[in-house]
């Protein structure tokens, strides 16, 4: 079993806010996070519309203007931040794919295992 990845502190992403992470060190994310009403969800990089699709605009870019939905910038679709349920676009009803992490007692978000590419 791999060794959990820190990948931030829990106080480092605010509320209504995203950021994506690039483990694999070759430009593009692999997944993001999401801090949703207190709540940290981390999806995989990738709409389910087109697979392997990646979501944002430019880097960090995941939510729509309003912070309240993550967004697919290439194709408009429009995704529940906690769930990752699609409610509006080509991918209506399909869900982005759950990345798992937790947070240890230090506040470190970590992840478990690293995400496939």
């Amino acid at each position: 079993m791999a060794e959990p990845t820190v990948l931030c502190r829990v106080d480092e992403l605010a509320d209504g806010q995203a950021r994506g992470f690039d483990l694999a060190g070759d430009g593009q994310d692999q997944f993001f996070l999401v801090r949703h009403q207190g709540q940290l969800h981390a999806w995989r990089n990738a709409c389910p519309h087109v697979a392997g699709a990646p979501m944002a605009w430019r880097r960090h870019a995941y939510l729509s203007a309003d912070g309240q939905q993550v967004m697919c910038h290439a194709h408009g679709a429009r995704f529940e931040p906690d769930t990752g349920l699609c409610v509006q676009g080509p991918c209506q009803g399909q869900h982005l794919q759950r990345v798992p992490l937790w947070v240890d007692e230090a506040g470190q978000v970590r992840l478990t295992p690293a995400p496939a590419r």
